[in-house]
């Protein structure tokens, strides 16, 4: 059985609540999520993603990546935000099974496609918004292929940053074309967004 956990607030616009709670009818964006190994929103780098999400340029019509997908929650947030599409990746089956049944309950199972494999194995590029909540050390084996699946302008925010990471993956992706637009440094971790100019 699923542990149930008392909704709670990230930022301005997101509730965190879950499958067996009645949503509350307000301004907030409901994000209906089971708590579990792969992100419910408690942990600092999901709640920095969300926060840094709620802020972006208008999301609507966007194509958007999510390495990593977990839950899925981020993915489901810009979705929720206004954004198109949404492809995630992650080589965990049971991360994409939690994927699956959580874009389900949130009602945008028809705007995600789901791939159980590495990156690598991703014939789609040309994504207006990557998301990537991963450990920087896979971020930095990784920045090449991501870039690559980049336009000018395409936003990357990515998090997982152990601190003694951070400036590694800032500098790798400033190299390959990308603007730091902001640095969070968190308790443990940090997350980067950055535009591919």
């Amino acid at each position: 059985m699923r542990e149930h956990y008392a909704p709670f607030l990230i930022g301005r616009r997101f509730r965190i609540l879950p499958p067996d709670e009645h949503p509350e009818a307000d301004e907030r964006i409901n994000l209906i999520m089971d708590r579990g190994a792969f992100g419910s929103g408690e942990h600092e780098t999901t709640r920095s993603c969300l926060q840094l999400l709620e802020e972006l340029p208008d999301l609507t019509g966007a194509r958007l990546l999510d390495l990593g997908s977990g839950t899925g929650i981020l993915s489901i947030a810009a979705l929720l935000l206004g954004a198109e599409t949404a492809c995630c990746v992650d080589i965990d089956p049971a991360a994409v099974t939690a994927c699956q049944r959580n874009c389900e309950r949130n009602g945008i199972a028809n705007q995600v496609t789901h791939l159980c494999a590495p990156l690598e194995q991703l014939s789609e590029s040309r994504f207006d918004l990557i998301l990537a909540n991963i450990y920087g050390d896979i971020l930095l084996d990784v920045a090449e292929k991501l870039v690559e699946k980049t336009h000018s302008g395409t936003h990357l925010l990515l998090s997982g940053i152990l601190w003694e990471y951070n400036f590694d993956v800032r500098q790798c992706y400033r190299k390959l074309g990308c603007t730091v637009l902001k640095n969070q440094i968190l308790e443990e971790f940090s997350t980067v967004l950055l535009r591919k100019e």
